[in-house]
């Protein structure tokens, strides 16, 4: 049976590169189990492959936990989708969203098509693993979130962006304008002190102005 080798990588880290075997005849859910068995990450969770175009533009969806909304519309299931059944190109390419409550998004392609498979290799089969998976942290986790911001060369400054609240983005906003109050202010401040040493120029031509006819 023929092998086909997939490189999956991060939309966002293409230095992140997995590289995965599977036999023609498997699924899209044993696709996306391998995935995250190589990243560590909870493979229960509604994600969805798509099938693109070289420039990545999102065709059929093929999905796993799927919302009541795509059930009632149809969508396919990875568990009933064979590889084989989508491959048209020997180049083809999947778009692939995890976790739609926290995104990441993926490029799926088919890079190589072995034609006999490894009776050796127990298949899906990790051929090659590049740059450590991103973690993922639970926007309640306070002490998780902490760690992010204390250890930057582990983690990933996105990761600590997606934890800000609507509140939070209000609070530095309301801190912004309060810094902007208080520099006018000074200025203001500094103005009535150059007019309390030099006086007003109304007052100085009241006080001079009657004297220029004396000389």
């Amino acid at each position: 049976m023929a092998i086909y080798r997939f490189k999956i990588s991060f939309e966002d880290f293409d230095d992140i590169v997995r590289e995965i075997d599977l036999k023609t005849n498997q699924t899209f859910e044993d696709l996306h189990r391998a995935i995250h068995k190589s990243t560590g990450y909870d493979s229960e969770k509604p994600s969805s492959f798509y099938v693109s175009t070289d420039n990545w533009i999102k065709g059929d969806e093929i999905a796993i936990l799927p919302s009541q909304r795509k059930i009632d519309n149809g969508v396919t299931l990875m568990e009933n989708a064979k590889l084989s059944s989508f491959i048209e190109d020997p180049h083809q390419k999947f778009y692939y969203i995890y976790n739609f409550e926290r995104p990441f998004d993926f490029h799926v392609e088919l890079i190589k098509i072995i034609l006999e498979n490894d009776p050796h290799v127990e298949y899906p089969f990790l051929v090659k693993s590049t740059g450590e998976a991103p973690k993922i942290f639970d926007k309640n986790n306070v002490g998780s979130f902490a760690a992010t911001t204390s250890s930057p060369s582990t983690d990933f400054d996105f990761l600590n962006e997606m934890n800000f609240v609507p509140e939070d983005t209000e609070e530095l906003e309301a801190m912004g304008g309060r810094g902007i109050v208080a520099e006018e202010t000074d200025e203001e401040s500094d103005e009535e002190t150059e007019n309390d040493e030099f006086g007003d120029s109304d007052d100085y031509e009241e006080d001079f102005g009657n004297d220029k006819d004396d000389y």
